[in-house]
């Protein structure tokens, strides 16, 4: 018969309890019997990404995949957490059996059971000294405490001193690392920590460990929530592939210094390449990252990271150095910089502070050694195809109706086919200032302003103010609206000396004339614009589903009066790519060096489907630009038109289910009567952890290209990568890559390769030979979960590379 004693002096049941509590592990623990663990988006406990996202958020350790744990059956979610508890917290005892014929001695047995605050012990016997606090628990003993839980044949021990020895099949399991193990003997050595010895330890299923660490001994320290382990072995089934004689690892979730998982891969440019980094957890507000690397072809690199985050300010360092590259690439190009014997690095940093009330300093500082480093360490198209790194630093204000700035801007070229005269003016120094001021609830004034000084080697420079005060109207009801608009632009230069020996792109030749005959041009023009707008809605259905559907006509008049302004140079204004909402635009041009002449009305047209949630499910628009006067401001080189009417131009978007996403562009030119453009992007869905993508992308006389990804999950524990990307007007693949995933409870794998074009752009080759090169690349990553930490190279690239990749 059970039996239910009277309530034991703490100091008693200290004895046992404390006892057992021979691994201990700062963690919480939740649920009852046949407790998982935190899992990740497979099981629906997290959102899954949504369609049409760019790049995912990386999914935490999924631990769904992990065999139902024997050891969770003994799990008493009623116990509290908090470990602070145990000094005051009184003692309940259960037991079949209570033999107390010596006043000292305790004898428990059948089902005995002792639960005091978050502590929890059951065993067949318990004896336990009430003088000396020495205990003896003996049967099928099982220890519960906050975060860990723990089972042997025998432990004894003193509680007074909270130490005690446990073994015989001695088993114990960390619930929020899901690190688990065994041991032939544990030691407690003091409330925080203990030690083990002939230890197997790992995140594992019990009993199935794929990997493991084996040692001599282990020790946990709670404080800290680092297990250090001594003389250590690490295997992969039942084959050692790494000795460590100190290995530290975390046995909870805070963050901890350590080395991360190395990566391995191979590249044509590079060779092959190992790294490990090393995380360096400096404070809670600050951290940095060490990372060496090895690369067969060029020799040792050394990259890191540093962030901080104090009261007002944060930011990020990124570098990357290698002391005499031991490569030549010019034995890949001809035309490629000798980088043999040269130091070669990259920084990037960025800081974002607030100064006061309303204002903040930012900066983006990205620096390159030379213009081949991209090229040569790039990991991804990404990276490889950029041409050009931006480093800017800015003071911001603002107010509830004013805005300004005040910084510079600087640009390096780091494409190695091109000069360095393709790159942008340096803009120093660049002040904006802002107002946006309402007058009543219909009426508001402002102001866009800019002064800027352009600077650049080789070309015309100057100074330029523009200045852009408007006045508007907006008058809307229920179903239509009504949006007049009045401003003035006026652009002001002051050309540096010698302006008279340049054109727009440099250096005049002998016997041209230059196209500034004026150090000090400018030009000022009204600007107005009308827009209105109707919207009608009606109940409808579809495929079995209500909608509401809309109807959105809209009109659009603009009108800018011609000024000649071919005498102004041409800073940093280009033509802008025409889409849908250039329909809408004061201005084809970006920049204040060009402002078009316009006496426009836009027709455009909108019809949405609205679910019962009021999601749009549907949403197609159509609209073209009617010219009642010919367009007279072309940039140099070009000419102007006389075109009746701009491009048709058709915008589809849909996403009729949350599998589902399909996306559209299209534009008819009807003066040559051919396509201009034309974009499709489907994306499907596959079960929680899978996606499809297709995308064909069409501008004439610039780019046609086909583009696939997938990831497919054949299983649970198995996914297959692919991503191809073919450009039609080179006949070509632009990137190829193949891969496979594997994950099971405590192993994921990655396995990549790839094959990519050098010095591709996206658009068109920016090499100056007719066939870039190319580069092939492997790339191979494990991942032991519950290790720590987990950002590999592998992981960038496929959430990068591949639309909804988690």
């Amino acid at each position: 018969m059970t039996r239910t004693l009277r309530q034991l002096p703490p100091r008693r049941l200290l004895a046992v309890a404390a006892a057992m509590a021979l691994i201990s592990a700062q963690a919480d623990a939740s649920g009852g019997k046949g407790l998982k663990h935190p899992k990740s988006t497979l099981d629906g406990t997290e959102t899954v990404c949504p369609l049409g996202t760019f790049i995912c958020p990386p999914r935490p350790d999924n631990f769904a995949l992990c065999r139902p744990n024997a050891m969770l059956e003994f799990y008493d979610p009623s116990l509290p957490q908090n470990t602070d508890l145990r000094p005051t917290a009184k003692t309940f005892v259960q037991a079949e059996h209570v033999d107390s014929s010596n006043q000292t001695v305790y004898h428990l047995s059948g089902r005995v059971k002792m639960d005091r605050a978050d502590q929890q012990v059951q065993a067949d016997r318990i004896d336990y000294n009430d003088e000396t606090t020495d205990y003896d628990a003996r049967g099928d003993v099982r220890y519960q405490e906050a975060g860990e839980l723990l089972s042997a044949d025998h432990m004894k021990g003193n509680t007074n001193a909270n130490r005690g020895i446990a073994d015989g099949n001695l088993r114990f399991q960390m619930l929020l690392s899901h690190g688990n193990g065994t041991a032939d003997q544990a030691h407690m050595l003091d409330a925080q920590h203990s030690r083990y010895s002939r230890v197997a330890y790992s995140t594992c299923d019990i009993g199935h460990h794929l990997w493991e660490i084996r040692a001599k001994k282990l020790t946990i320290n709670k404080e800290t929530g680092r297990g250090v382990a001594r003389d250590a072995t690490m295997r992969l089934g039942h084959v050692p592939f790494l000795y460590l004689p100190y290995m530290s690892f975390p046995v909870d979730n805070r963050r901890m210094s350590g080395f991360l998982y190395p990566t391995f891969s191979h590249t044509t440019r590079g060779g092959y390449t190992f790294s490990i980094p090393y995380y360096l957890n400096l404070a809670p507000n600050y951290d940095a990252t060490l990372e060496p690397r090895l690369y067969s072809l060029r020799g040792p690199m050394l990259a890191g990271q540093a962030r901080y985050l104090f009261p007002g300010t944060s930011g990020q360092l990124d570098f990357e150095y290698l002391a005499k590259d031991r490569f030549d690439d010019t034995t890949l190009s001809p035309t490629a910089t000798d980088t043999l014997g040269r130091d070669r690095w990259l920084m990037k940093y960025t800081d974002s502070t607030a100064l006061w009330p309303g204002w903040s300093f930012g900066t983006s500082i990205n620096r390159a050694s030379d213009r081949n480093y991209l090229r040569d360490f790039g990991s991804d198209l990404y990276t490889i195809s950029t041409g050009t790194l931006a480093s800017n630093a800015y003071i911001n204000g603002s107010g509830n109706w004013w805005s300004a700035s005040f910084g510079a801007d600087y640009y390096q070229n780091v494409d190695p086919s091109l000069p360095d005269s393709v790159v942008q003016y340096k803009r120093w120094p660049r002040a904006t200032f802002n107002l946006d001021i309402p007058l009543n609830r219909w009426l508001e004034a402002g102001l866009s302003s800019e002064a800027v000084a352009f600077r650049k080697q080789d070309v015309v420079e100057g100074d330029r103010l523009d200045l852009y005060p408007f006045i508007g109207a907006d008058f809307q009801g229920a179903a239509w609206f009504v949006r007049p608009k009045v401003a003035w632009r006026y652009t002001a230069y002051q050309l540096s000396n010698g302006y008279q020996n340049y054109g727009f792109y440099g250096p005049l030749a002998a016997g041209q004339a230059s196209p500034f005959t004026d150090r000090t041009p400018s030009r000022s023009l009204p600007i107005a614009s009308l827009d209105s707008g109707l919207i009608f809605e009606r109940d409808t259905s579809l495929f079995g589903s209500n909608y509401t559907q809309t109807l959105e006509p809209r009109l659009y008049y603009l009108y800018a009066p011609y000024r000649d302004q071919s005498n102004l140079p041409l800073f940093d204004t280009t033509l802008m790519s025409f889409d849908y909402w250039q329909l809408f635009s004061p201005n084809q041009y970006s920049g204040a060096d060009r402002q078009m002449n316009a006496n426009n009305l836009t027709a455009a047209v909108t019809t949405r489907l609205l679910d019962e949630s009021g999601v749009e499910r549907l949403s197609l628009s159509f609209g073209q630009i009617r010219y009642f006067t010919p367009q007279k401001v072309p940039l140099t080189g070009t000419t102007a038109t006389d075109f009746a009417g701009s491009d048709y131009v058709v915008e589809l978007g849909s996403q009729l289910s949350d599998d589902w996403r399909l996306n559209g562009s299209y534009q008819w030119n009807p003066h040559s009567r051919q396509t201009d453009m034309g974009t499709v992007e489907l994306q499907r869905r596959i079960g929680l952890d899978g996606v499809l993508n297709f995308s064909y992308r069409f501008r004439r006389s610039l780019l046609e290209q086909y583009d696939a990804s997938v990831v497919y999950p054949v299983s649970d524990r198995w996914r297959l990568l692919g991503h191809w990307t073919y450009s039609v007007m080179d006949k070509r693949t632009v990137e190829a890559m193949a891969g496979i995933q594997y994950e099971s409870c405590c192993v994921k794998l990655s396995l990549l390769g790839r094959h990519y074009v050098n010095g591709y752009d996206g658009l068109v080759p920016t090499t100056t030979t007719a066939n870039p090169g190319t580069n092939n690349a492997i790339m191979f990553e494990l991942e032991f979960k519950g290790m720590g930490a987990f950002n590999g190279q592998t992981e960038t690239y496929l959430r990068r590379g591949i639309l909804g990749y988690q």
